[in-house]
């Protein structure tokens, strides 16, 4: 597998609209890991359809040698699939079953072909991924959201692939289930490329592609190394191009100076020569001079300051040009100590099952705690956020919330009229700003010009989660209490770290759900909670545990 490459030659791509993806996007990219990295809708997971072949390019070539597996962001699979017909073994476990019936059927043997140990190997994968319990006739619809992401990974490894693509692989997963796909990662021996936010799984890379401007620059080393790299780069770029502003000013006055002083001297050769009374033709013949003097020297100026121009302008676009979002949250003040929401006995029922403990929950938050929510996928994590921000009823039990706003920002980022555009919402949202104030902060968000009149239905995740973001935290009045259920899913690196800086200057409560170690640690949480089978714990710092 060592010489197993992707190799794209003069790429294009374009949206039905025209809108330009890739121009002439040429790369080559050998075995090992690579992360994907660039801010939303720079074209990642366009990229990886190209590969993939779920897209065709306009122009160009794609060449993956060997066989390929592809985990999209979102999984087209139906809920009635069984977790067989996801692992796209169900037809030859049938026929191997049918041949241990005695049924000697020409068919079976041809649907089995080589795959005899199918079942083990099957079962050997599901069990890397903390699947072993999953039964080959389970459907999708009882599993959660991050169990179908990892059978959707173990079909792909289950292919044997050459090269691997993942777009987002750890969106939905809790933490030992990131932790058991950084170890199937790594063990990977093929050409692997991941799209992702998770810092944790690209400090795993052996490099970084970066995506910017329509072009691949790949980086050696893992994240860490790259952002080292990076900043360091943009640290050279600065330098350069303030000493290329400082040239040009310099040249500028060098040749205000010198037209200055020809023109000086201009002046006193005028009259000098009518003092010294000399023949006109002679004068005129000195005053010629002097003027193709200064011209030749105005002229030398001139080509001095172009060339330190051309040379500011090439440093400039050396720099960066990242769209950065402005989170300021609101001003919200919560006294230390004050309730904000009391749970007692909290208990709800899905199916006549009840979802937490015989005895329900009990919650107290205060004023301005900030607290994070761990534990395995489907454990009830999001129902408590409802329970919390009033979305959801408790079925028994006791709450009491204090007066002022919640603010819930759900992880389906179904808050907003698809059909809307992204100003009507925001305006629905926050109707007492006026409307000068409302796009101004819209474009904090990222919605300038005509990107705030798109419909929200159009959007991609990132953007959704922007526009989701700017009507949640901008509503009116400013909440006191924030529930964020994995608001980094579909954000990019700059935008976590602009949503880390904001939530560390707010001042009132939070509750955030994340699987995102690195995150959590930079929002300064102070209070842990673990919900697992049904009970709430106090579990204190993970890493201060060392958990």
């Amino acid at each position: 597998m060592s010489d197993v490459s992707v190799v794209c030659s003069h790429l294009s791509f374009s949206w039905p609209d025209a809108t330009p993806v890739f121009q002439d996007l040429s790369f080559a990219m050998g075995s090992g890991r690579t992360g994907l990295v660039a801010p939303n809708g720079a074209g990642k997971s366009t990229l990886l359809k190209l590969i993939a072949g779920e897209l065709e390019p306009d122009a160009g070539s794609v060449s993956v040698p060997g066989t390929t597996g592809y985990l999209p962001q979102t999984l087209p699979l139906q809920r009635d699939m069984t977790v067989a017909q996801v692992l796209g073994v169900a037809e030859v476990i049938r026929a191997l079953d049918a041949v241990e019936s005695g049924d000697v059927g020409e068919e079976h043997f041809a649907t089995i072909g080589d795959d005899w140990d199918i079942e083990e190997r099957t079962r050997a994968q599901l069990q890397r991924l903390g699947l072993a319990d999953l039964s080959f006739d389970r459907s999708l619809a009882t599993l959660s959201g991050g169990q179908v992401v990892s059978l959707g990974l173990a079909a792909q490894l289950l292919r044997r692939p050459h090269v691997l693509l993942l777009d987002e692989p750890t969106n939905n997963l809790d933490l030992k289930s990131r932790h058991r796909l950084y170890d199937v990662l790594t063990d990977f021996s093929g050409t692997l490329l991941v799209v992702s936010h998770d810092r944790a799984l690209l400090d795993r890379m052996e490099r970084i592609a970066e995506l910017d401007g329509g072009e691949l620059r790949f980086h050696g080393g893992n994240f860490t190394a790259y952002e080292e790299a990076v900043r360091a780069e943009q640290e050279a770029a600065e330098k350069n191009v303030r000493n290329a502003e400082q040239e040009l000013r310099r040249e500028k006055r060098e040749m205000q100076q010198a037209r200055e002083r020809a023109e000086r001297r201009a002046s006193n050769a005028a009259r000098n020569l009518k003092n010294a009374g000399l023949p006109r033709i002679f004068a005129g013949t000195m005053k010629r001079g002097a003027q193709e003097s200064a011209g030749r020297a105005g002229q030398m100026h001139a080509t001095r300051i172009t060339e330190a121009r051309a040379r500011l302008d090439e440093a400039e676009r050396s720099l960066r040009e990242e769209q950065r979002l402005i989170l300021d949250l609101p001003d919200t003040e919560v006294p230390a100590g004050r309730t904000l929401f009391l749970g007692e006995g909290m208990q709800v029922r899905r199916d006549g099952r009840a979802v937490f403990t015989e005895d329900g929950l009990e919650l107290n938050i205060r004023g301005p705690e900030r607290i994070a929510l761990t534990g395995p996928n489907g454990a009830g994590k999001t129902t408590l956020l409802r329970l919390i921000g009033g979305d959801l009823d408790a079925d028994s039990g006791r709450i009491k919330r204090a007066r002022g706003r919640i603010a819930y920002l759900s992880q389906r980022l179904d808050l907003l009229d698809p059909q809307a555009t992204v100003a009507d919402n925001f305006a629905a949202s926050a109707p007492g700003r006026p409307e000068a104030e409302r796009m101004n902060l819209l474009a904090r968000f990222l919605f300038r010009g005509a990107r705030a009149h798109l419909p929200v239905g159009v959007l991609s995740g990132g953007e959704r989660l922007r526009a989701t973001l700017a009507c949640v935290l901008c509503a009116e009045p400013a909440p006191h209490l924030l529930l964020l259920d994995e608001p980094t899913n579909n954000l990019d690196l700059v935008g976590v770290a602009r949503l880390a800086g904001a939530l560390n200057s707010y001042r009132g409560a939070f509750v955030v759900v994340s699987h995102d170690e690195r995150f959590l640690r930079e929002i300064g949480v102070n209070r842990w909670l673990d919900l697992s089978a049904g009970a709430l714990t106090e579990t204190g710092d993970p890493a201060a545990t060392g958990s």
